[in-house]
């Protein structure tokens, strides 16, 4: 049983660490608002989205003031939408009619996000998926707290290549329809290799089809304090370094298992998982690039990078096995280039570039996540970013994804900003040389 002192033992983390949790995030079964109706199937969802949700925010709320935990976000997760509504849409203006109704729901109950626009095509696609994809460009940018993600990859089924190049064109047009605002409409967007039914973390999060009629997730993020205990392994072994990293991520899982079970009761519905993720923020002090460079490393990016990056994610997966038997989601060392102040000063300086990141993904928890590139890449080449990036996930049997922005009339060299915790990145070099004739085949 936790003990309110466990919690109480990490308020220095709070105040001087940058702990907080990431997201409460409610994910929620839209099967039983499956209609052959668009407009009774909106009604159905905005519905039973505004009624199971109404408190999520008063409850995140709640608990800050009760343990002084920061919950950043409150956010809320759906049933793939393709699934949801294949039998009422026909077009993409009908996609877009549900999404409009989503993003309103999201407005009412005052969270941050939603998640599940999504389609599962690691197979192949039905019409029904097609069109939500192809819906995304106008879907994203025309409402506001909604996201997307298709998963066109897995282990089991290995990866579908038409999807994979109907999506370099999806992000391109979805840049093209955002480009008012810097093309931030691909910053809502994810495409998974393995995508967990039970990732509370945006953009990606859905709620899965195993999943009951409604489940809180939680997602607890501290680098900041990871990075502080790290401290006191300076100059000692390889064993030292991975202990202190592991009994971190056990207190701080024991946090999140805390705030999820507490979120649980005050809103009468089931806990699901704790996802501990070292998800960084632009804050100073919340960077998983600095505690690279506290494991010894000059750089990110510099011989070495990837071997770190290992066991940062193995120890973190280890602590949050032990201090919880609800563990899920991703669960390790994620690496948004925007959202990482040491990331962007280390894609600055040089040190790293897409083809280091890439190799970083085959240990990290997700994949080449929030990366500027220039505005005039071509539609294949993105198509083959993502090709590579699934065939890791594929490969290596673990999640992998591509949140890739090209940035309308940005070129290498300049810097974009998206706001808020998505934060800020320089526009990154992509290889110049084409993948056109292997992603038309």
């Amino acid at each position: 049983m936790i003990q309110i002192k466990e919690v109480l033992e990490t308020i220095e983390m709070v105040e001087k660490e940058n702990l907080d949790v990431r997201t409460i995030t409610l994910g929620i079964s839209l099967l039983d608002c499956i209609d052959s109706d668009v407009d009774r199937l909106c009604e159905k969802i905005y519905e039973k989205i505004a009624t199971r949700a109404t408190g999520l925010v008063f409850a995140g709320e709640t608990i800050e003031r009760e343990t002084g935990i920061p919950i950043v976000n409150k956010r809320i997760s759906v049933t793939p939408i393709a699934l949801v509504a294949g039998a009422a849409c026909k077009t993409t203006e009908d996609y877009v009619k549900v999404a409009k109704y989503l993003d309103a729901a999201a407005r009412v109950t005052g969270v941050n996000f939603l998640g599940g626009y999504s389609a599962l095509v690691s197979k192949g696609m039905t019409p029904a998926d097609r069109l939500l994809i192809e819906s995304i460009p106008e879907a994203l940018s025309e409402t506001e707290y909604l996201c997307s993600s298709v998963n066109v990859g897995s282990t089991r089924t290995g990866i579908d290549m038409d999807a994979v190049r109907l999506l370099g064109e999806i992000i391109k047009k979805t840049a093209e329809a955002t480009k008012d605002r810097d093309s931030v409409g691909c910053a809502k967007l994810v495409v998974f290799c393995n995508a967990p039914d039970d990732n509370p973390f945006m953009a990606g999060a859905f709620h899965g089809v195993s999943e009951g009629d409604a489940v809180i997730n939680v997602g607890v993020s501290g680098p900041g304090v990871v990075l502080k205990a790290l401290e006191q392994a300076k100059g000692r072994d390889f064993e030292y370094l991975s202990e202190t990293i592991k009994r971190t991520a056990f207190k701080i899982t024991r946090v999140g298992q805390f705030v999820a079970k507490r979120a649980s009761e005050l809103l009468d519905i089931p806990f699901g998982i704790v996802d501990l993720s070292l998800a960084p923020t632009p804050a100073v002090g919340d960077s998983v690039a600095d505690i690279l460079k506290s494991m010894g490393l000059e750089e990110p990016g510099a011989p070495g990078t990837t071997a770190a990056l290992a066991i940062l994610n193995d120890q973190v997966k280890k602590g949050g096995v032990m201090a919880s038997s609800y563990g899920g989601g991703l669960s390790g060392a994620i690496i948004p280039v925007s959202e990482d102040r040491g990331m962007i000063e280390a894609v600055e300086k040089g040190s790293l570039t897409i083809e280091k990141l890439e190799a970083m993904t085959a240990v990290c928890s997700v994949g080449l996540d929030m990366i500027a590139i220039p505005g005039d890449t071509k539609a294949s080449t993105i198509s083959g970013i993502i090709a590579d990036e699934m065939a890791i996930g594929m490969v290596n049997q673990k999640t992998t994804a591509v949140r890739v922005i090209p940035v309308v009339g940005k070129t290498v060299g300049d810097t974009v900003s998206f706001g808020g915790l998505l934060g800020s990145a320089p526009v990154m070099p992509v290889n110049g040389f084409s993948s056109e004739g292997f992603i038309s085949r």
